[in-house]
C-alpha cells in the first residue's frame, strides 16, 4: 500500500505519528511551504523563517534516513498555496492509496482535512498528536460538565497521570504549586547569564532572502534572528536553559528589566511548538535536575507547571471551544487596536519596552505579555478579536491553539471567567515593582490623576467602575471595591475624567502595521511627546 504522509510546519519531531509506520519503500512524506498558511495573518518576519527553515532542515533529515521526501518551496513552480492544493497536486504525482497526517494544531486546518476524504476519494487518516501529554478526549472527558475549567485542578490531574514531581499520589515537597515563591524583583546590578543563540547557516539565510523578499512588508526585524531550526540546536537550546538558567527562573519568572529581553527564560516555545522538542522531554530534564539536586524545587514546579499546566490546558480549552470560543466578549471590548502597538511608539516606556522586544526578537515573556501588553489592552477596552489577532502575528512561538485562550481568556477575560477566576487588570504599581521599567517613563508611578500620572493608574480604577455591575460580586475583586467605596466621589470623577481624555486620544490615532500614522490635531498626543506638566 502506497501512503502519502503529510507532514505540517509545526510538526517536525521526529517520533511525530504520521511517520511511526512509515515504509521507506513505498510511502513518500510530503511538505509543503504554501502562501495561504504564510499570510492568514501577517506573521513577523523572524516566525516564517522559523518555521520555512526548520522545515527545510526536517526535509534533509528524513532524506538523510533514506525517506522519501516530496518538498514543496514557497516558489517553486506551479505550487498551489494552499494545504488542498499541494495535496491534489501529489496526489497526482504519487498516486497513493491512502492519506495519512496528524493532527493539526489549529481548527480552519482541521475543518479543511475533513474534507479530504471526499474531494480526493481516498482514505485520510488523521491520527492523535502524541507530542502532548494530555489526548484531546482526555482533556474533554476531564471538562466535561464543568462550569468553569481552572487550570489549577487540571494541572494537579496531569502531575498525578504522568507522575512529574510526584512522590506516589503527593507532591514533592508537600505542596503542589509553588507560585508565591516565583516573584521576586531582579536586585539593582544583578548579572543575567549570556543566552545560547544560533547564528544562521546557509539554508536559514536563503529563507531569508526569500523573506525579505516576499513579506517586506510584514511585521517585525528580520537581521537580528537566531532562533534554533534543528533538533540538534533545540537540544542544545534546552540543555543550556537547564544548566544556566533553570536554577534562578523560578525566583525571576516575573522579573521584567529594559534591556534585557530574556532573562532567566526557557526560550524554548518557538522550538517546542515547531515540533523539534516534545513536552515529556522537556518536562523529565527538567524533574531530573531537582530529584538530582542542580535546581531548586520552586524554579522547576514553576517551569512544569508552564508546560504540563498551562500549555497542556489551554490547548485542551481551545480544542474543546471551538469554533464558539472566540466570538464571546464579555466586556463588549470594542476600541480599536492603537498604532503604536506595531511601532513602539509611546511615551509609556513599558509598553515601549516590550514593543521593542517583540519587534526585535519575535518574543516576550509570559508577564510582558500579560501585565503590560495584555493588561493595557484590558484595561482601554481593546476589541478581542484585534489583540488577538496582534499576538498571533507577532510571536515566533504563537499558534491559535495556544495564543487564543491565552489572550482572549487570561489577558483579556472575553470568555467571562470560563478560564481565569478574574480579569488581570493591575496598576501601575505592579509594574513599577517587578520592573525598572518606571525609572525611565515619562509619566509619574507615582501618581495617581492627572496629565503627568500613569495611565494604568487611572485606567485600572476606571476598569473596574466602568465593569461594575459585572465584577463587583467577584471574591477575588472584593479588596479592589472595597477601596474603590472609600474614594471620595471627587476622586472617582478625576479617575473617570482622566481616563476618558486619555481614551479619546487614544481613539485619534491610527495606522496599520508598515503605514502612515494619522492624528486628529485637536487631540493631545499622549504616545510621542511626554505629558504637559
Amino acid at each position: 500500500m502506497r501512503t502519502l504522509r503529510l507532514v505540517l510546519g509545526d510538526q517536525l519531531h521526529p517520533r511525530l505519528a504520521t511517520l511511526t509506520d512509515l515504509d521507506p519503500g513505498a510511502d513518500t512524506v510530503l511538505m509543503v511551504e504554501v502562501a495561504e498558511e504564510a499570510t492568514y495573518v501577517r506573521h513577523h518576519k523572524q516566525k516564517l523563517v522559523l518555521v520555512f527553515s526548520g522545515m527545510r532542515h526536517f526535509a534533509a533529515e528524513l532524506r538523510g534516513r533514506g525517506i522519501a521526501v516530496d518538498y514543496v518551496a514557497l516558489e517553486d513552480p506551479g505550487n498551489a498555496g494552499s494545504f488542498t492544493g499541494e495535496l491534489a497536486r501529489a496526489i497526482a504525482r504519487h498516486r497513493p492509496d491512502r492519506i495519512v497526517v496528524t493532527e493539526p494544531g489549529e481548527w480552519r486546518v482541521e475543518a479543511m482535512m475533513r474534507t479530504w476524504e471526499e474531494r480526493f476519494g481516498l482514505a485520510v487518516e488523521i491520527r492523535d498528536d502524541t507530542r502532548f501529554l494530555c489526548p484531546r478526549p482526555v482533556f474533554a472527558r476531564w471538562a466535561e460538565g464543568r462550569e468553569t475549567l481552572r487550570m489549577e485542578t487540571f494541572y494537579r490531574a496531569m502531575r498525578r497521570r504522568t507522575g512529574l514531581l510526584m512522590e506516589g499520589r503527593e507532591p514533592v515537597g508537600g505542596r503542589w504549586n509553588f507560585d508565591h515563591d516565583n516573584r521576586r524583583r531582579l536586585p539593582p546590578g544583578h548579572t543575567v547569564p549570556e543566552r545560547r543563540r544560533f547564528a544562521p547557516d546557509a539554508v536559514t539565510k536563503e529563507v531569508m532572502d526569500l523573506v525579505a523578499r516576499r513579506f517586506p512588508d510584514h511585521f517585525g526585524d528580520l537581521d537580528g534572528f537566531a532562533w534554533p531550526v534543528t533538533r540538534a540546536e533545540a537540544l542544545e537550546a534546552l540543555r543550556h536553559f537547564l544548566d544556566e538558567c533553570l536554577p534562578a527562573f523560578g525566583d525571576y519568572q516575573d522579573a521584567m528589566r529594559a534591556g534585557t529581553p530574556f532573562l532567566y527564560h526557557g526560550l524554548i516555545a518557538p522550538a517546542l511548538n515547531l515540533g523539534l522538542l516534545d513536552a515529556e522531554e522537556v518536562c523529565r530534564a527538567a524533574d531530573d535536575r531537582w530529584r538530582d539536586g542542580a535546581a531548586p524545587l520552586n524554579a522547576v514546579e514553576g517551569f512544569i507547571r508552564q508546560i504540563l499546566g498551562w500549555r497542556e490546558y489551554v490547548r485542551g480549552l481551545y480544542w474543546t471551544r471551538m469554533p464558539d470560543y472566540p466570538e464571546t466578549n464579555a466586556l463588549e471590548a470594542t476600541r480599536d487596536l492603537p498604532w503604536f502597538y506595531w511601532s513602539g511608539e509611546t511615551a509609556m516606556a513599558c509598553l515601549a519596552e516590550c514593543i521593542r522586544d517583540t519587534k526585535a526578537h519575535a518574543h516576550a515573556h509570559h508577564i510582558q505579555r500579560l501585565m503590560v501588553l495584555g493588561n493595557f489592552a484590558l484595561l482601554a477596552g481593546l476589541a478581542p478579536r484585534q489583540v488577538e489577532e496582534w499576538f498571533l502575528v507577532v510571536y515566533a512561538d504563537a499558534y491559535e491553539w495556544v495564543e487564543l485562550p491565552n489572550v482572549h481568556g487570561m489577558a483579556l477575560w472575553a470568555d467571562g471567567g470560563l478560564l481565569g477566576s478574574k480579569p488581570y487588570a493591575s496598576s501601575g504599581a505592579y509594574i513599577d515593582r517587578m520592573s525598572d521599567y518606571c525609572r525611565g517613563c515619562a509619566y509619574d508611578v507615582k501618581a495617581k490623576t492627572g496629565a503627568t500620572a500613569c495611565p494604568f493608574n487611572y485606567l485600572y480604577w476606571n476598569f473596574l467602575i466602568a465593569h461594575e455591575d459585572r465584577l463587583r460580586g467577584n471574591p477575588r475583586l472584593a479588596m479592589p471595591y472595597r477601596t474603590l467605596e472609600t474614594m471620595a466621589p471627587g476622586r472617582r470623577d478625576a479617575i473617570v475624567a482622566d481616563a476618558a481624555r486619555f481614551l479619546d486620544a487614544l481613539d485619534a490615532s491610527e495606522g496599520q502595521p508598515g503605514g502612515e500614522r494619522a492624528v486628529d490635531a485637536r487631540a493631545p498626543d499622549l504616545f510621542l511627546v511626554e505629558p504637559a506638566g
